[in-house]
């Protein structure tokens, strides 16, 4: 398997979904702006959103797929079969136990999460009717995850990577079709969410059919706990609940902190979040995708030179895409900000707003692509406990950093400590690593930062300077002309540092990278 032809398969996989969630950004923002009602959506769709990569994605990702793995690897597809179907019956019984609690309790859950959007008693009243109808969502995406990291063991990546189109598309629908039929408009979005979590549903189902991998899910709740491999998943999915939800934690904490805040400000740091995560989604989550299977066989196999080169691999990537992105987010926040969202109820203030926190989350994205890439690193070694005493340490040092940034900078402070957070996070697994013994950089690595800061310098200076000739907020009557000035600017950019890398000797034929 060509791992870089497989990652751009991937990324552009993940680039349409990204382009179709910032589309939907831009229709919500357009038509509901940044306001009191905005925010109980961004605080309802985080519950589900929140407990969906605790059961699902995150947690039960880094568990099942190095297991899964070992199955397939080591034991045959009958064997891994079983273990699948067993592992689908407890996921989506428990989630469906913790579905019906959370509809029960909704308004405790949204009161704990953003205490103080109760003092709109509409708004928080509209925040508990959409968490009631979101919560189901956690069901769906949990076999979502499941058939993800089948998926993603059996090296088809392209349906996983291409599911989350379907809830943009979902939302994007809602958006423009349902909402200006409602009496409540904003309560379109959460439809939205239940009617795409069941169309990502729908489109696993061929893929696992294809391979032979499709799960049967028992009526019995504990049938599948009595298999061995079951309760390694479990008793590894333990830590990874409290590796993932350090993070998650985190984002709750600091959603309390900016209901607090002036009006607006949850979903300030929401459409800053959705910048910063396309390049995290193109380039870490396809990274850590491709990379957790392939070093999981390394590991197996007991390939020592394998693993620590396919991580090499992975990090001079990282480097090479997340810096110019972060430099990009840095010096085009307004630019961004005012070409995808300002339009309609989104205000001048909502635009400083917003690109205040995604300024802020550039200073640290480089260290939130790199936990994304070292931490698989651990996980295929079934090393869950280190990313989890990490995580606990890195989620103390983001409050105690918050308690310097918030009363300074206000909602960009949030951002800011999630970034430096994660980069302290990125610095312990790298650290972890070199101790063990497990990774040795490959030779090279200063050259590569020399030519790296050369290109940068470079690209930051055009950015700078084309950024600052045009009036970004004026063109706001001319969407298309300011869309075009925004797509020149990124080009040139992009031209300036490849193009300076190219000139110092750069070859992308040097990234080739094959797995088996």
């Amino acid at each position: 398997m060509n791992l870089l032809k497989t990652l751009a398969a991937i990324s552009s996989m993940t680039m349409l979904s990204r382009v179709t969630g910032l589309l939907r950004e831009s229709l919500i923002a357009r038509a509901f702006g940044a306001g009191a009602y905005t925010d109980a959506f961004n605080v309802a769709f985080r519950i589900p959103n929140l407990l969906r990569r605790l059961f699902a994605e995150g947690a039960f990702s880094q568990a099942f797929v190095p297991i899964l793995s070992e199955y397939k690897n080591q034991h045959g597809a009958a064997a891994s079969k079983d273990l699948a179907d067993h592992v689908a019956t407890t996921l989506v019984w428990a989630t469906l136990i913790v579905t019906v609690a959370g509809i029960v309790g909704a308004p405790y859950f949204v009161y704990l999460i953003a205490s103080g959007l109760a003092r709109n008693p509409d708004a928080f009243a509209a925040g508990v009717t959409m968490t009631r109808l979101m919560f189901p969502y956690i069901c769906f995406m949990s076999f979502v995850a499941l058939s993800g990291g089948i998926l993603n063991t059996w090296c088809e990546f392209k349906i996983p990577a291409v599911t989350p189109v379907l809830l943009n598309l979902s939302f994007i629908a809602a958006s423009l079709l349902l909402a200006p039929h409602l009496a409540q408009p904003i309560y379109a979005l959460a439809v939205a969410v239940f009617v795409g979590g069941l169309l990502q549903v729908g489109i696993q189902v061929p893929a696992l059919v294809k391979i032979g991998m499709l799960p049967r899910i028992g009526i019995n709740p504990v049938a599948g706990l009595h298999d061995p491999g079951v309760r390694r998943v479990l008793k590894k999915m333990g830590p990874a609940v409290f590796a993932v939800s350090a993070a998650q934690i985190s984002l709750m904490i600091n959603t309390s902190i900016a209901s607090r805040l002036l009006p607006g400000s949850i979903s300030a740091l929401s459409y800053a979040d959705r910048l910063m995560e396309f390049p995290t989604a193109m380039l870490g989550v396809a990274l850590g995708t491709i990379l957790l299977p392939s070093l999981a066989k390394a590991n197996i196999d007991g390939n020592k030179a394998e693993y620590s080169a396919l991580l090499d691999w992975g990090l001079r990537l990282t480097f090479l895409l997340a810096l110019p992105a972060a430099l990009g987010l840095a010096t085009l926040a307004v630019p961004l900000i005012t070409t995808l969202f300002h339009y309609g109820k989104f205000s001048a203030q909502a635009v400083s707003m917003s690109s205040q926190p995604l300024i802020a989350y550039s200073a640290g994205l480089i260290g939130i692509i790199l936990v994304k890439t070292l931490a698989p690193a651990f996980y295929a070694r079934q090393d869950i406990r280190t990313p989890v005493k990490i995580a606990l340490g890195v989620l103390l040092a983001t409050q105690l950093m918050n308690l310097v940034f918030v009363p300074r900078i206000a909602v960009a402070g949030l951002a800011l400590s999630i970034g430096l957070g994660a980069c302290l996070n990125a610095g312990f697994l790298y650290w972890g690593l070199r101790r063990r013994g497990v990774y040795q950089p490959q030779p090279g690595w200063s050259k590569f930062f020399l030519k790296l800061a050369g290109a940068l310098c470079v690209m930051g200076t055009f950015a700078t300077v084309s950024a600052a000739r045009i009036d970004w907020l004026g063109l706001q009557a001319h969407p298309f002309i300011r869309a075009g000035a925004l797509f020149l600017v990124v080009s040139v950019c992009g031209v300036a540092y490849f193009g300076a890398l190219l000139a110092m000797g750069f070859r992308f034929r040097d990234f080739k990278r094959t797995a088996y």
